[in-house]
């Protein structure tokens, strides 16, 4: 089944810790969207660095990684000069590889919604350079 989002690491964070300051509304956004949805690999290496230091928490990310809620798309050599030509265009932001690779992948698969919990970032990425994201949750915390 094609994605028809994408899902930024600190709303899997939230997602999953339900002290994160975001995390009911990235629930209640997540509930709207239909699944799965779309991330990359650079967003898997930051959510297994930063889930947290016990194995409950590490088991509990592979649990929602495995579920179905996720499909993943490779970058391939090739297209790693898009992702460092956005990289380099938002450089005073900075935007950093995981979100490169996710504003590529927005472009590459024409999806423009997102669940993030980097409203100012995805507010300011653009889509080919024009498109805007609809960045959810709406509400911010």
């Amino acid at each position: 089944m094609p994605a028809n989002a994408l899902i930024d690491t600190g709303a899997i964070l939230a997602l999953l810790d339900r002290t994160d300051r975001w995390h009911d509304s990235c629930v209640d956004a997540f509930h709207q969207l239909r699944l799965p949805l779309l991330t990359s690999e650079a967003v898997l290496t930051e959510l297994f660095h930063l889930v947290g230091d016990t194995r409950s928490e590490m088991e509990a990310a592979w649990q929602f990684v495995r579920s179905g809620a996720l499909v993943f798309r490779t970058i391939e050599h090739a297209e790693l000069q898009h992702v460092h030509g956005l990289m380099s265009r938002y450089w005073d932001r900075p935007m950093d590889f995981a979100d490169g690779t996710l504003v590529y992948l927005a472009k590459r698969e024409f999806l423009s919604v997102i669940l993030t919990v980097d409203h100012a970032d995805f507010a300011t990425y653009r889509i080919e350079g024009k498109r805007q994201f609809r960045v959810l949750p709406a509400n911010h915390p």
